[in-house]
Order: C-alpha cells, then sequence, then structure tokens
C-alpha cells in the first residue's frame, strides 16, 4: 500500500516556485465554481504518519484557496459532550453543505487505529471498517465527493523528522513524548494502517497516499490531486435524478392482506379505563425518568402516521409525565434550505439527545422512504437504499444506550375524512387541515404500499416498530405509554 510513498520522492525549489502560481489560480477558480454550483459538498480527510505534514497541509489549503469556503475541523479525544451521542455524531455535525469544502484533521478513522495498535481486536476492527466503509457509500450517494489523504513516512524519514525538528528550537516544541512512542510502534502502525486503508479504498472514496518527507513534493501533489478531482466531478455531466415510479404491489397484496389491513382498529377503552390507565403510565413513566441509572441512556420517541391520526394528541401525553427540563419535540418539515444542502439523515443526527434526556421527533427521517418516495421527491435508487441506510443509523443509537420507540399511528380512510371535516369545522382546529393533507389522501393507496415496505424493512430486532390502532385516540394513547415505559424499563433493568 505504501511502496510509491517511500520512493523519495523530491521537487527542486526553482520547479516548486515556478508551478505553484498556475495551480493556485487553478484551485481558487474551482472553489469559486464549487461555490457557484452548489451541486454537492467536497469532504476532504487529512491522515498520516506523525510528521508526515497533515497540519501543514491543512494550514496551506486555507492558504492557497478562500478560507471563507472552507470549514476546517480537528478531532482530538471526544468532549463530555460529544461522548454523550454516538461516536458518528461529532462527524455529522461538522459535514460541509453543498458548494463548500470541509477539511476533516482527524476523522472517523482515527478511532480504529488507536484502539486497535495493539493487533488484539481484528474482529473488532473488521466490523468497524465495515460501519465506515457503509457511512462513505452514503455521503457518495448523497453527493458529496469524498477526498481521503494519506501523508505517508518511511519509518527512516520519520526518525530524521523527528531529529530534525528537536534540533531546532523554534521547531522543538512540535515534538510530543506521544510522537516519540508512535516511532517505536511505527512497524505495527504501518502493518495496521496498511490494512485499514486497503479495507476502505474503495471506488466511490478511494485513498491517495502521497510522500510527505519533501514539502514541495507534498504540497504539489496535493494541490493537482484536489484540482483534478474537484474540477472532474463539476465537468462530468451526470443525467438529473429518476423520479420514482409508481411503487409496485408487493406480492403479498395478491390476496388482500397486509401488515395495516389487518390490524384491528375497532379496539377502544372507554372513559374511566382511560382515565385510570393515564394516570398510571404516567405515573411510571415519570418514576423512571427520574431513576438514577436514566442518567446512562437517553430516549427517542419517534412517531409517524396517516394524516390525522392523532400524533400531536399522544405526543402531549407522553410529554405530561415528563419534567419540561428533560425532553425536546422536533417537528419535521419539509427540509430548509440549509438542511436540503445536506445528506437527509443530517438534521435528524444533530438533534440527537445527550444522556438523561428524551426526544421526540414528530414525523422523522422516514419520510424518504414515504413522502418523498410517493411524491418523486428522491429517485427510486434513493428510497431503496434508505431502508440500509436507516437501519444503519438506527443500529448506531441503540448501540449507544439509547432506547428507541419507533410508533406509526394508523386509522381507516373513513376516520380520516370525518377527522378532516372536523377540523374544517372547528374554528381553533382548521391550521391542522391543509391543501397537502387532500391531495395525500388521494394517494392513498400508494401511500399505505410505502408503509408496508417500510415496516418489513425497517422493523428490526433491536428497533421493532408499533403499530398503534388508532380510530380510537383513547387507546391510541395508552398502547404508546404503555410501549415507551416497557421499553425503558427493560432498558433500565439491563442497565449495572
Amino acid at each position: 500500500m505504501f511502496e510509491s510513498a517511500e520512493l523519495g520522492h523530491s521537487i527542486a525549489d526553482e520547479v516548486y516556485k515556478k508551478e505553484t502560481p498556475a495551480l493556485r489560480e487553478a484551485l481558487l477558480d474551482v472553489q469559486f465554481d464549487l461555490a457557484e454550483a452548489k451541486n454537492f459538498p467536497v469532504v476532504i480527510l487529512i491522515g498520516g504518519v506523525d510528521g508526515a505534514g497533515k497540519g501543514e497541509t491543512a494550514n496551506l489549503l486555507n492558504e492557497w484557496m478562500d478560507p471563507r469556503l472552507i470549514h476546517t475541523c480537528a478531532f482530538g479525544p471526544a468532549t463530555e459532550d460529544e461522548a454523550e451521542r454516538p461516536p458518528m455524531w461529532r462527524f455529522w455535525r461538522e459535514l460541509p453543505p453543498k458548494g463548500k469544502i470541509g477539511i476533516f484533521f482527524g476523522s472517523w478513522y482515527t478511532s480504529a487505529i488507536l484502539e486497535n495498535l495493539d493487533g488484539k481486536l481484528r474482529k473488532k476492527l473488521d466490523s468497524h471498517l465495515n460501519d465506515i466503509v457503509h457511512f462513505e457509500r452514503m455521503l457518495t450517494d448523497e453527493g458529496a465527493l469524498v477526498i481521503k489523504l494519506w501523508f505517508h513516512l518511511s519509518k527512516k524519514q520519520q526518525k530524521n523528522r523527528i531529529a530534525e525538528l528537536e534540533a531546532n528550537p523554534k521547531t522543538r516544541w512540535r515534538v510530543t513524548e506521544q510522537d516519540k512512542q508512535h516511532l517505536k510502534h511505527y512497524d505495527a502502525f504501518r502493518t495496521l494502517t496498511g490494512h485499514i486503508l486497503r479495507e476502505t479504498s474503495t471506488a466511490n472514496a478511494p485513498w491517495m497516499v502521497v510522500e510527505g518527507f519533501d514539502a514541495n513534493y507534498r504540497s504539489l501533489t496535493t494541490g493537482k490531486y484536489l484540482l483534478e478531482t474537484i474540477r472532474k466531478r463539476l465537468d462530468s455531466k451526470t443525467p438529473p435524478p429518476r423520479k420514482a415510479a409508481a411503487p409496485a404491489l408487493a406480492l403479498a397484496a395478491v390476496d388482500g392482506l397486509n401488515v395495516l389491513n389487518t390490524l384491528d382498529l375497532s379496539k377502544s377503552l372507554d372513559k374511566d379505563d382511560y382515565e385510570d390507565q393515564l394516570e398510571e403510565y404516567q405515573g411510571k413513566l415519570n418514576l423512571l425518568t427520574r431513576h438514577e441509572k436514566f442518567k446512562q441512556i437517553s430516549v427517542i420517541a419517534a412517531f409517524e402516521g396517516v394524516d390525522a391520526a392523532g400524533k400531536g394528541g399522544a405526543i402531549r401525553r407522553v410529554t405530561q409525565a415528563l419534567d419540561a427540563r428533560i425532553y425536546s419535540i422536533i417537528p419535521i418539515a419539509a427540509p430548509t434550505d440549509e438542511e436540503g444542502a445536506q445528506p437527509y439523515l443530517w438534521r435528524f443526527w444533530r438533534q440527537l439527545p445527550r444522556r438523561g434526556r428524551v426526544t421526540i421527533f414528530d414525523r422523522t427521517w422516514y419520510g424518504r422512504v414515504l413522502v418523498e418516495r410517493v411524491e418523486g421527491f428522491c429517485s427510486t435508487q434513493d428510497w431503496m437504499r434508505a431502508y440500509a441506510e436507516i437501519n444503519d443509523f438506527e443500529e448506531q443509537l441503540i448501540n449507544h444506550d439509547i432506547v428507541l420507540a419507533k410508533f406509526w399511528l394508523h386509522i381507516d380512510k373513513d376516520e380520516q375524512l370525518s377527522r378532516f371535516k372536523s377540523r374544517e369545522e372547528t374554528t381553533f382546529k382548521r391550521y391542522k387541515i391543509t391543501d397537502e393533507d387532500w391531495r395525500n389522501r388521494e394517494k392513498w393507496d400508494e401511500y399505505q404500499q410505502a408503509v408496508c415496505d417500510m415496516i418489513d424493512r425497517t422493523s428490526t430486532e433491536q428497533a421493532p416498530w408499533t403499530l398503534v390502532e388508532s380510530n380510537d385516540k383513547k387507546y391510541a394513547r395508552i398502547k404508546i405509554l404503555k410501549t415507551i415505559y416497557e421499553q425503558l424499563d427493560r432498558k433500565l433493568d439491563s442497565l449495572k
């Protein structure tokens, strides 16, 4: 993996000085073209051997290009705030929007390297690398250009570089005890990083290995590679996204049965039972959120459902059981311009709760496989790949001790019509009914098929869907409260 980066590449000063002005001008041109087009973001990962010029390269790119259009992030050990979220949270929050460049000095590869230098966690490492490949695949599928730069030194070059830095009083401060320790373990580091780069250098996000000993060679090679890669992407004539075709009926629909039309929507509670159970489960839920162990976890309640199925009312019954200081409600509508410039999961990642908190999503990341699918806002390929991406996302949440409760609230078509008319006739409820609700109703069958596919493909053992019979609001609210209570209770019991 590193053979070509240990040949002793170098560029004479006069050649460097001659070529640099034109390269800088071309990089600025491509940067401004990128900003004007706003078709995709550029994510640049900088990694490599200590002393190979990682920091110098990050500084150089900000010097050669317009730093106003570059977002440079240096990642060290996770802060307390970052440690309370899944590991990928801090990287999602820093992704550049379309038209801009993000430089990641340190990245999602750092932990994979540091945790495996002793070579004892190979199985865990390969699983980690598989997660990284999936993540980068999603970024590129969403349109990002991912450029991965690895700056390499041979063992002899690294030893000489450290000696040079230590010999100069002006640069001695740059050599740390950690650098010296890394030099001692150079052979293990080279073997490990070679494996990591081979496993994660994919067609959509390949690694570029650059010999870092000679600054002139390193700088020109990096600048020309970035210029060529970004310009090629800008100039490529890619076809416009395909609109989603009308979803075909699944085979299960041939006999008329599916997971929705077999629900018993006649289930109900009388007023007295409802009030008794409401008080019971709100009280139980409140006690669990005050439990000492609750500080070790967090909760996400995700609400989806047919228009007018009662999501808002159910959410209010949940929040009545919670201390207002520990929960947040996130209503999801059409993406803003800022959100539209990012991968579709970005706006959900940034809202993940800290330990000891509850986040309630009123509509969710499932919009990609529901409204975006049915209305043709994304291509068939986009919503088909979203099932696996969502499952990966939810697996990361659960692995980080987040209790994830997913609810689909369902009513039949007659009940929906009745509620629509009631909203139109009631002054203080008119805001709840829109032209979009009526348009969605005209595509009832298409939405039902999309929901059935969503449930089949994303109801996992770790994150199952709870289907809520909601023709009777009282029954639905109790089922939701009881489900959240039971999931949280099981999680707290499992903690030491």
